[in-house]
C-alpha cells in the first residue's frame, strides 16, 4: 500500500472513530472528486446516531421528555402535557370546603350545545352573536382550574357543562357549573386507556339528551347518567356486546341520539360495526356493517331527500337507515398509511358532503343521487389541498375552512380549488361563529380569523391554556369552554 493510499485510509478511519475531529480532517485533508460525496455520507451516518445519543443523554440526565403533538416528528419538552391528579384533587377539595348553594333559576338557557361540535356536529355556533373585536389581552376569562386527562370536549345544558376525564385509574363523567366552574357531581368507573403516542384517557365527548348524559369511555364503557345528579341509569360495554377489539387509539366516537336510539360505533365485524341501543334502558335494537371502526363520530343528516346516518368506517363512507341500520349507499374511503378516519364529514349541500384525512390522504366531495332503486354515491372532486388529521373542517357560504395538517386553508367547495393557505395553528380545532373562525390552537392559544375566501385575516391571537391541546372547544350562552389534559378555562364572548 502506498503512503498516499495509507493516509487516505487513516483519514477515513479517524472520521469513523472520532466524527467531530474526523469531519474536520476530511474537509481539510481529503482530496479527489469523491470528497464531497464521502463527507456527506459521513455526516448522514453520524447525524442520526449522534443526535439520538444527545437526545438520550438529555432525557436521561436533564428530565427532558418526548411528546407527540400531531406532526410526523415528536416535540421535546420539559413540561409534558399530563394531568396533575394531586392538583385536581386539591382544587376539588377546596371547592367542597367552600361550597355554596348554586342558584341557576334565572340563568338556565334552553339547551343548545348538547352534542360533539355543536347541535349538528358541524362546528357551527349560531345561538347568538359573539365578540369579534377582542381586546389585546383577549376575551374576559370567567374561570380556570386543573382538570383530569383525556381528549373529550364539553356539552352544556341546564346551566351545567359536562365532560369526561381520566382521574388516576378511573374514567369519570363530570358536571361543572357553567357560571363558576365549580364541580357539581362526578360518576366514575374503573378504566384506564393508555397509549404512548396519543396519550392516556377517554377520547369521546359526552352527549346530552332529555335530562340524561351519555358518556362513552375509551375502553368501550357506555354510561347513561342523570344530568342533574350523575346517578347511573344504565351502562353497557359496546366492545363486549359487539365482539369488537379496541382501536389503537381507543374508542373516540361520541354517542349519537336519534329518535329513541343511542347509536355508537364499536367496530365489530360480522354485522357489528355500528350498534343502536334504546336510550331509555340500554337494550340492543340493531347492529350493522362488517367493517372495522374509525375514530370519527356518526352524524344524523338529510342527504338527497332522505334522513339517514352518515357513517365513516375503516374503509368507506356509508348511509344507513335510522330505523334498522340498512345500507343505503356507500363510497370507498381509505386513510393512507394504514390509519383510520378521524375528522368529521362536513355536509356542504342538500346532497353533498366533504371528507378529509391526514397522513397524505387528502380530501374529496361526495354527491348522493337518487334512482328508482334507491341512492347512489359518486366522488365529485378530490385532491390533497386539505388534509384534516384529527381536526375537522367547517363549511361557510360556499367555502371549506380547516387545517391542512397544521396550516389554515380555504377551499372552494364546488371545485376543490384552494383559495389560500396561511397561519400555523398546530394540530388544534376550528369552530365557526358569527362569520369568524374561532381556533383553539395545538399549543393552547386562542385565535380569531375571518371566514372569507378573499384571504387569510387573523384578527387576534392570545394565550389561553398551556400545553398540547387537541380537545375541541365548546360554546354556549356566549361562553367559550376550552380544555386539554391539564387545565380548562371559560371565556366570555358575549362582549358584555
Amino acid at each position: 500500500m502506498s503512503g498516499k493510499t495509507s493516509s487516505a485510509v487513516l483519514l477515513r478511519v479517524w472520521a469513523l472513530l472520532f466524527p467531530p475531529l474526523g469531519l474536520v480532517i476530511l474537509w481539510i485533508g481529503g482530496r479527489g472528486p469523491g470528497r464531497k460525496i464521502f463527507g456527506t455520507v459521513v455526516l448522514l451516518l453520524y447525524c442520526i446516531p449522534y443526535t439520538a445519543l444527545i437526545i438520550w443523554l438529555l432525557i436521561r440526565f436533564t428530565g427532558m421528555e418526548v411528546e407527540w403533538r400531531g406532526g410526523y416528528l415528536p416535540a421535546f419538552t420539559y413540561h409534558k402535557t399530563v394531568p396533575n391528579f394531586d392538583a385536581v384533587e386539591r382544587s376539588r377539595a377546596e371547592q367542597t370546603k367552600q361550597s355554596v348553594a348554586i342558584n341557576r333559576t334565572n340563568t338556565v338557557a334552553p339547551a343548545y350545545w348538547t352534542d360533539f361540535r355543536g347541535p349538528n356536529r358541524d362546528g357551527h355556533y349560531d345561538e347568538m352573536p359573539i365578540l369579534t373585536n377582542w381586546p389585546a389581552a383577549g376575551p374576559r376569562e370567567l374561570w380556570r382550574q386543573p382538570v383530569g386527562g383525556g381528549y373529550g370536549s364539553f356539552v352544556v345544558a341546564d346551566g351545567l357543562a359536562f365532560t369526561i376525564e381520566q382521574r388516576r385509574d378511573d374514567e369519570v363523567a363530570v358536571a361543572y357549573d357553567l357560571a363558576t366552574g365549580r364541580e357539581v357531581w362526578t360518576n366514575g368507573w374503573a378504566a384506564h386507556f393508555q397509549e404512548s403516542m396519543g396519550g392516556d384517557g377517554p377520547r369521546a365527548t359526552p352527549t346530552y339528551h332529555e335530562g340524561k348524559i351519555f358518556a362513552q369511555g375509551a375502553e368501550g364503557d357506555l354510561q347513561c347518567l342523570e344530568a342533574t345528579t350523575g346517578r347511573r341509569i344504565w351502562s353497557r360495554n359496546i366492545l363486549a356486546d359487539n365482539q369488537a377489539e379496541n382501536l389503537t387509539w381507543g374508542i373516540a366516537s361520541s354517542p349519537l341520539i336519534v329518535d329513541d336510539k343511542v347509536i355508537v360505533m364499536p367496530g365489530g365485524t360480522n354485522g357489528r360495526t355500528v350498534a343502536a341501543y334504546a336510550w331509555a334502558d340500554g337494550k340492543l335494537v340493531w347492529q350493522a356493517l362488517d367493517d372495522g371502526g374509525a375514530y370519527d363520530s356518526l352524524m344524523a343528516v338529510n342527504l338527497a331527500g332522505q334522513r339517514q346516518l352518515l357513517v365513516v368506517t375503516s374503509r368507506r363512507a356509508v348511509g344507513l337507515a335510522v330505523e334498522d341500520g340498512k345500507l343505503l349507499w356507500e363510497v370507498p374511503w381509505v386513510v393512507a398509511m394504514g390509519n383510520r378516519d378521524i375528522a368529521q364529514p362536513v355536509v356542504i349541500s342538500s346532497n353533498r358532503f366533504f371528507l378529509s384525512a391526514g397522513y397524505g390522504t387528502g380530501c374529496e366531495v361526495v354527491e348522493i343521487g337518487r334512482t328508482a332503486d334507491g341512492r347512489t354515491a359518486r366522488t365529485v372532486w378530490k385532491n390533497k389541498q386539505l388534509k384534516n388529521k384529527f381536526n375537522s373542517s367547517v363549511f361557510w357560504r360556499g367555502y371549506i375552512y380547516g387545517l391542512d395538517e397544521d396550516i389554515l386553508t380555504c377551499l372552494n367547495a364546488e371545485t376543490g380549488e384552494r383559495q389560500w393557505k396561511d397561519g400555523n395553528y398546530g394540530y388544534g380545532q376550528v369552530l365557526l361563529a358569527d362569520g369568524q373562525l374561532v381556533i383553539l390552537c395545538g399549543e393552547g392559544d386562542l385565535a380569531l380569523v375571518g371566514a372569507s375566501p378573499d384571504g387569510w385575516n387573523e384578527r387576534a391571537r392570545v394565550p389561553a391554556i398551556h400545553g398540547k391541546t387537541w380537545n375541541v372547544p365548546a360554546m354556549a350562552q356566549g361562553k367559550l369552554l376550552v380544555r386539554n389534559a391539564v387545565e380548562m378555562a371559560c371565556y366570555d364572548l358575549t362582549g358584555k
